[in-house]
């Protein structure tokens, strides 16, 4: 019996994962901060789809938890496909954002991705055929002002798993990047997203259709996903742009979310 790792898997698109990997019928670990009520998601699932799933609740960037909880889980279970959805991100100046939301966002979505996929990737190894999916953003593409920090860690990551692709060539293990446009996974976001107007609802999907995509393009091999023909023209479009009208773009339409944010 083999199983399917979702992280930050209590809310939006990481639930939707849980949902679309239970309706495959697959088995699944959901990992998430304590207090999401993943344990009646688990339930819900295996009640509904007929499939195990198992709940563990702790955090991410607490290293030496996170060495232990994985050992514990990786004794107990065999994972054929890791799915790194966990990440945190917001909008405020520089000045405005603490060292410790700064280093949320690096711990987060930088060192205890790279570190949960280290340890998992003699595991994954271990099966013929086995994936990982890594959740960057569009964001990755350019930087931006009023965010600095996230997508400066979304470009990390496509950096990073694209290299691992590469690395990994000749393996059973396949790697994929994951490029979402903008989410409207809770009320806070949709916000943001509405405050700026027609330009800001560009690309958007709803969280159903950008899993489905994500699922389907991982399972198939492919190294670059971009939900969405709206994402994937915009992508083109902006790559002929030179970099400083591109990051002036979007930095201008990012501030315009500064007012509804409630934290960097």
């Amino acid at each position: 019996m083999t199983y399917t790792l979702i992280t930050g898997a209590s809310s939006g698109l990481g639930k939707e994962f849980a949902i679309q990997c239970a309706r495959k019928g697959k088995n699944i670990i959901l990992i998430a901060l304590p207090g999401g009520n993943l344990r009646s998601i688990a339930d819900n699932l295996e009640l509904e789809y007929h499939v195990s799933v198992k709940a563990f609740e702790f955090d991410l960037t607490d290293s030496d938890l996170l060495k232990q909880q994985l050992q514990a889980i990786t004794e107990q279970y065999a994972i054929d496909f890791l799915i790194n959805n966990a990440g945190v991100g917001g909008t405020s100046s520089i000045t405005h954002t603490s060292l410790e939301r700064i280093d949320d966002i690096i711990m987060l979505n930088v060192r205890s991705t790279v570190l949960l996929t280290h340890l998992l990737i003699p595991h994954l190894l271990r099966h013929q055929q086995s994936y990982i999916m890594n959740i960057a953003s569009m964001a990755a593409f350019t930087p931006i002002a009023y965010k600095t920090v996230y997508p400066a860690s979304k470009a990390f990551i496509s950096s990073f798993f694209l290299g691992l692709k590469e690395e990994l060539t000749g393996t059973g293990l396949s790697v994929s990047v994951v490029y979402p446009g903008p989410i409207m996974t809770n009320s806070h976001t949709s916000r943001r997203i509405i405050s700026q107007g027609r330009k800001g609802k560009m690309g958007l999907l709803p969280t159903p259709d950008i899993a489905g995509i994500a699922l389907k393009g991982t399972l198939a091999g492919h190294p670059v996903i971009i939900p969405g023909l709206m994402n994937k023209i915009n992508h083109v479009l902006m790559q002929l742009l030179p970099l400083s009208l591109k990051m002036r773009i979007v930095s201008r339409e990012v501030k315009k979310e500064i007012p509804f944010a409630l934290s960097v």
